[in-house]
């Protein structure tokens, strides 16, 4: 007897069967609801940003950098209009295909893109490649529809006008990093922001300040309609201590030729305020290089560069001063009361010390020196056994109320201190006690001396003003948009020396007698109608007696070359520092390029009386002698 149909069994089947679908289509209206419940209230504002995003998009507008300028206005740095790749990721169908697609044009870091991507905010448009050329440009055009999501913007470009000229100075541009986007407020991924030098240190005074338009976009990005706009301000410009026109023939004195490259630096500082007339090291780099965004290969070539390009050397190079030292050892001496101008020493050509001998660049000997003599011809025998006398703490103490040991604090990243050795400091530096040697080596500027040429600028601007220990500085004024003087910079006295009254005028008068007396061993400084003080130095790197006598000199070996000067000698205007790495004798070298500064400084600063022709004294010195 088969189940009638309408049965109780049945029946509750199909009940249950209904309440269970019935569970189901709640359950799957409640899921719905949820839905649309966290699209439309949690997330209804982020998603109507975004597909406002889609239709209206916020555009950064850059800021226009400040512009830097010499003494006399010349702009040194500009602006350019630049050609800027960028890529909106949203935008863009396949991102693989469109970057493989621009990558057979253009050179660029598909995976620094990549990265530069995944840390991107949605829609912001990612750098890919800085001014880029105009064929780029041509067929970035010719294949707009293809590039979905690819732009370019004309945007300004950092413009290092005379390319490697004062590089150390001005610095350059390159790309914010992560660590200082994390700290720094109002920038982004892609934006410029100072790294070395000037650049850096005023990066807040010249970046300006952003702008923005609201456009309407297509689905593809493409620009339709500008709905508003607010322009960008630009930054404040600076307006420097350097002269154009001296700091040309700097770099033009210190570049040598192809085969023979010099490498060193020059300083050049007005006695009476420390403002820095120019400044070179070399060799240089080309600030245009940063800018648009340097390549691996051409960062790898100056950071591998064994000459050290980056370097800047009138700060950050730590040299042995020789003989230039003996102006502190003098001053020293005098002060100390360890000598008076009168005293004598007899120079044979060496100094005896134990068994030890210690030779005087005259191998002849100089015979009976004062003061005076020792400082025009340089002799060393003298300077060591005054230097003897005093031993180094002394040495030391003057050395540091002189500023050497010390910072000049002169408006650049980098300066190093460099090196007034005491027997403390060897102790601890070294673990070792001082020997009487030591000093001996210390007292012509040698052994564990060292000095930057920005510290030896100083020195003579020291001797010259009257023993004012100034600070360097490199920027006159901040004016804004419009010109106007936001900030003034003014010299400011670190220290003064508290001095007999004949001790400068003792040091200068000698020091004239290096360039213009007749055994001054700096008579290759000498100009005809502008008395120059001076001292000359010669450091040397190794031991001769490394090489067999006659040998050629390995360039590394070779000693460094040292000039310092102040001129004119009886209304001193500015100092002059430089040295000539490897270059051999000071007065051979060194001297003659002073002399061509001092020369061209006086062409655009003429003096006001003009001063009779100074009689030559004849030259008894040969040039391969000068120490």
């Amino acid at each position: 007897m088969g189940t009638h149909l309408y049965s109780p069994d049945f029946s509750e089947g199909v009940r249950k069967k209904i309440i269970l679908f019935a569970i189901l289509v709640i359950f799957c209206f409640l899921v719905l609801w949820l839905r649309v419940w966290y699209l439309q209230v949690l997330k209804g504002t982020d998603f109507m940003g975004l597909s406002e995003n889609n239709r209206v998009r916020l555009v950064s507008l850059p800021a226009y950098r400040g512009e830097i300028t010499d003494r006399n206005g010349v702009k040194l740095v500009s602006i350019r209009p630049s050609f800027n790749l960028y890529i909106t990721p949203e935008d863009v169908q396949d991102l693989g295909e469109t970057l493989n697609t621009l990558k057979e044009k253009i050179d660029f870091d598909i995976s620094k893109v990549k990265d530069d991507i995944r840390q991107s905010q949605p829609f912001s448009d990612v750098l890919v490649k800085a001014d880029i050329q105009r064929d780029q440009v041509a067929f970035v055009e010719e294949n707009n529809r293809l590039l979905s999501g690819i732009r370019l913007k004309v945007e300004p470009l950092r413009n290092y006008i005379y390319k490697d000229l004062a590089a150390h100075i001005v610095g350059y541009l390159g790309e914010i990093n992560k660590d200082q986007l994390k700290i720094k407020s109002g920038y982004q991924m892609g934006d410029l922001i100072g790294k070395e030098g000037i650049e850096l240190l005023f990066q807040e005074d010249m970046k300006g300040y952003k702008g923005y338009k609201e456009v309407e976009v297509d689905v593809a990005g493409r620009e339709l309609a500008i709905l508003r706009k607010n322009p960008p301000q630009s930054g404040s410009h600076l307006v420097l201590t350097l002269d154009l026109r001296i700091q040309k023939v700097v770099e033009q004195l210190m570049t040598g030729t192809k085969e023979k490259p010099i490498n060193g630096s020059v300083v050049v500082m007005k006695v009476q305020t420390g403002e820095i007339l120019a400044m070179t090291s070399k060799p240089s780099f080309d600030p245009n290089l940063f800018a648009s965004g340097i390549s691996v290969e051409q960062w790898r070539k100056l950071i591998l560069n064994d000459q050290h390009p980056l370097q800047n050397k009138a700060i950050d190079g730590q040299y042995p001063p020789g003989s230039v030292y003996k102006i502190v050892v003098a001053y020293a001496a005098l002060e100390a009361r360890v000598v008076t101008p009168e005293t004598t020493v007899f120079c044979p050509g060496y100094y005896r010390l134990g068994r030890g001998s210690y030779r005087c660049w005259n191998r002849g000997g100089h015979g009976t020196m004062n003061l005076h003599d020792a400082l025009v011809q340089s002799c060393d025998v003298y300077f060591y056994t005054v230097g003897r006398r005093m031993g180094i703490d002394t040495l030391g103490r003057y050395a540091k109320l002189l500023g050497l040991g010390n910072l000049t604090q002169i408006n650049l990243l980098g300066e190093k201190p460099g090196l007034v050795p005491t027997k403390d400091w060897k102790l601890k530096a070294r673990g070792q006690a001082w020997l009487p040697g030591e000093t001996i080596s210390a007292s012509i500027g040698q052994g564990f001396n060292l000095v930057t040429p920005i510290q030896q600028a100083r020195l003579v601007a020291t001797m010259a003003n009257g023993g004012m220990l100034l600070k360097p500085y490199l920027v006159r004024q901040i004016r804004d948009k419009d010109g106007r003087v936001i900030k003034e910079t003014f010299p400011t006295i670190m220290q003064k020396l508290d001095s007999r009254p004949e001790t400068l005028p003792l040091i200068r008068q000698a020091l004239l007698g290096v360039v213009h007396e007749k055994r001054g061993t700096g008579w290759r400084a000498r100009l005809k109608t502008i008395k120059i003080a001076g001292k000359t130095g010669t450091v040397q790197v190794v031991g001769l007696r490394k090489f067999p006598k006659g040998a050629e000199i390995p360039y590394k070996f070779r000693d460094h070359a040292w000039f310092v000067a102040f001129a004119p000698y009886e209304n001193p205007e500015i100092a002059v520092a430089v040295i000539v790495e490897h270059g051999g004798h000071g007065g051979a070298v060194a001297a003659p390029i002073a002399r061509k500064i001092i020369e061209t400084y006086h062409q655009y600063y003429p003096l006001p009386i003009p001063i009779e022709e100074i009689p030559d004294q004849g030259l008894t010195l040969r040039a391969d002698l000068i120490p």
